[in-house]
This record gives C-alpha cells, structure tokens and sequence, in this order.
C-alpha cells in the first residue's frame, strides 16, 4: 500500500468516525429539543405540533380556574396564555410558582390535546417585576403589547 492510500484510508476513517457521532448526537438532540411557540404563533400552524413545545406569553386577566373534586384536594389549574393577539388554553396538574398571577409573564411546557389545550407538565413564571424571557418579551413587543420601560434582560 503506497503512502498516498493510507493517507487517504486515514482521511476517510476520520470522515466516517466524526460523520457518526455527528448523526448520533443530532438524533439524541431531535428528541430532546422543545420548540418555543407564542399563542399567535402556534394559532397560525398549518398542524399542531406532535412533540412537547413550549409557550410564552401573559396569563389573561380573570382566566385563572382552579379544580375542585368533591374533597377540594384537586390541584388542577386552568388558564389561558395570551400575547395580545392569541391566547391558548392551559390545564396544568400540581402547584403553581409564588410568583403566578393574572397579567405576569409565563412560560409552559407541554403537549397539545386534540382539543388545542395545552396539557402542561412545567409552569415558569417570571421571577420579579424586572424579568421576562427574552422570546416572550420579543414577541410582546412583535404583537405590540409591550410597555416601554418594562424591559428588563
């Protein structure tokens, strides 16, 4: 085997070796990527998503619902996320953030029911008067809900 062959076989061992892991870490990384989604954004989807996604925006004003079971023990929270132009419907089992209140900024993760609600399993609410998300303050401020001065990242 001449000089030239094995350098070639050795370019294409290491070709062969990086293209592998390259495959294998993008499959791992599809299956754990979550998608971030504004409720216009989402409403303007030709399919709902089939995997878990995130949505941010304002918990509507007189939308929080809270479950009741015939010994009230339920911890089931309904409310509706909006961003000015859209809202979407959430359902979430457990407790919420201190911080949780109509008209703060939240970001929910979870998966969409064939009725469009949001089953959520996560819940994060903003951490104080001078914080939101970077996506949900751009897309409030895209909708044309944000209040100047309000910025704070």
């Amino acid at each position: 085997m001449t000089r030239k062959q094995k350098r070639f076989f050795l370019l294409f061992g290491v070709f062969a070796v990086a293209a592998a892991a390259l495959g294998l870490t993008l499959t791992a990384l599809r299956t754990s990527v979550t998608y971030f989604y504004t409720p216009s954004e989402l409403l303007a989807l030709e399919a709902a998503p089939m995997r878990a996604i995130r949505l941010g925006g304002l918990v509507e004003e007189g939308s929080v619902v809270h479950g009741e079971t015939a010994n009230d023990e339920s911890a089931v929270v309904s409310f509706t996320v909006t961003d000015g132009g859209a809202a979407t419907l959430v359902s979430y089992e457990g407790l919420l953030p201190d911080l949780f209140r109509d008209g703060q900024g939240v970001v929910v993760q979870g998966s969409l029911d064939a009725d469009g609600t949001l089953i959520a399993d996560t819940v994060l609410a903003k951490h104080d008067e001078n914080y939101m998300p970077k996506e949900v303050a751009d897309a409030l401020k895209e909708q044309g809900v944000w209040q100047e001065g309000e910025d704070g990242y």
